[in-house]
């Protein structure tokens, strides 16, 4: 079955519903049972890892029809719910680690996750590594007897770096410790996980699968030997997410094919036309035929998404501020995903501990949305006129 094909049929069952084309939206806490004899039942199922509804927090059709369209279309086992991205992400190093351990996390992370791993995971003693998201298989290098996890994430936050995850993992495998990543960039659709060596893959649904800016959601999918723990964890620590939240996501991953395609489609066409301006130094995508990263990304993904990020030619702030201001259609705010385009600065110097950054030429994060290409090149183009004439 094709991927757009499992987007429309995977975790829906209108015949258990009375018809009904999605899953209902269950609120739900208590959960009576007939008698004490089917409730000592269904709880001693649950502890043996049958699925059913015993309790609202442990999980209702309304979360089933979204993890196991998720866990499905990344070709993992089962998947959990969290409440958002970044609670997904820590939650997925968290089920696996105890004091005294090791783990390695790329350098160009997501910086949240180098600030959980700095503050909190050290204050538990969990000892953090960072690697050049270049090192390949090299990272045996880097392996302790001790280290328990290697986290991953193509391409590599704001600069977009590429990582051979196949690599990576096998060394990572053959020296027993997981790997984890964050797929969030290609998507369920773009990158499948399972098919190169990963173990853990976190989806920070708030973005392409919600794709609407309007939900804070995370997915963690696992493959069958990893399930039982990050299931266990989750639920000690209290994770969860309201059914309508799930429900939004739920609906959104129906249209994710069409959206991504789309956002690919625009933002290759987008960051091809900012090769050819004079005002940028350089343009970070890996879909680009000349990115250091191309060869694996085009060996390893199936498409890719809308969010890259390029460099300016040394500008002042007050030029930066002439050009991002007053566009009409990038808005200026936080994550991405969603329909629309965004652009932020950014400057990745203070985050970045096993490479270095020279921010003298200033990086810009730009997530390409689903508007007509001509209109935001056109806008682009007028914060250009409006940046040389501030210089």
């Amino acid at each position: 079955m094709k991927d757009e094909t499992k987007i429309v049929v995977t975790g829906r069952d209108p015949e258990s519903n009375h018809g009904v084309v999605n899953v209902p939206v269950y609120h739900a806490s208590t959960i009576l049972f007939p008698s004490l004899k089917a409730r000592k039942e269904a709880h001693a199922a649950r502890a043996a890892g049958e699925r059913l509804v015993s309790y609202g927090r442990i999980g209702t059709p309304t979360t089933w029809s979204l993890e196991d369209a998720v866990a499905e279309l990344e070709g993992g086992y089962r998947a959990q719910v969290f409440p958002s991205g970044m609670a997904a992400c820590a939650n997925a190093i968290l089920a696996f680690v105890k004091a005294g351990d090791h783990i390695l996390v790329l350098d160009t992370v997501y910086s949240p996750v180098r600030s959980f791993c700095d503050g909190y995971l050290k204050r538990f003693g969990v000892e953090t590594t960072y690697y050049d998201p270049l090192i390949g298989a090299g990272i045996a290098d880097l392996m302790r007897p001790n280290t328990r996890l290697v986290y991953v994430e193509a391409p590599g936050s704001l600069t977009f770096e590429m990582q051979d995850i196949p690599a990576i993992a096998d060394v990572a495998h053959s020296r027993d410790a997981v790997v984890v990543m964050d797929n969030t960039w290609a998507s369920p659709l773009f990158f499948k996980p399972f098919e190169h060596g990963v173990d853990i893959s976190v989806q920070a649904g708030t973005k392409y699968i919600v794709g609407h800016s309007d939900v804070m959601i995370g997915i963690v999918t696992a493959t069958k030997d990893c399930w039982p723990v990050l299931q266990k964890g989750a639920n000690l620590l209290g994770q969860t997410t309201g059914p309508d939240d799930v429900y939004l996501a739920q609906r959104g991953i129906r249209t994710l094919s069409v959206r991504l395609k789309q956002h690919m489609e625009n933002a290759i066409a987008i960051a091809e036309w900012l090769q050819g301006r004079d005002e940028v130094a350089a343009v970070y995508h890996p879909a680009l035929p000349d990115n250091p990263g191309h060869a694996i990304w085009k060996r390893d993904f199936l498409g890719s998404s809308g969010l890259f990020s390029f460099r300016l030619r040394e500008v002042s702030e007050e030029a930066m501020a002439a050009f991002m201001d007053p566009l009409e259609y990038f808005g200026l705010g936080s994550s991405w995903g969603g329909y629309e385009s965004l652009i932020l600065p950014a400057d990745p110097t203070s985050v970045r501990t096993a490479t270095k950054w020279d921010n003298t030429d200033p990086l810009i994060r730009i997530h390409i949305g689903l508007e007509a290409v001509e209109d935001l090149i056109a806008d682009l183009e007028a914060g250009f006129d409006r940046l040389n004439a501030a210089k």
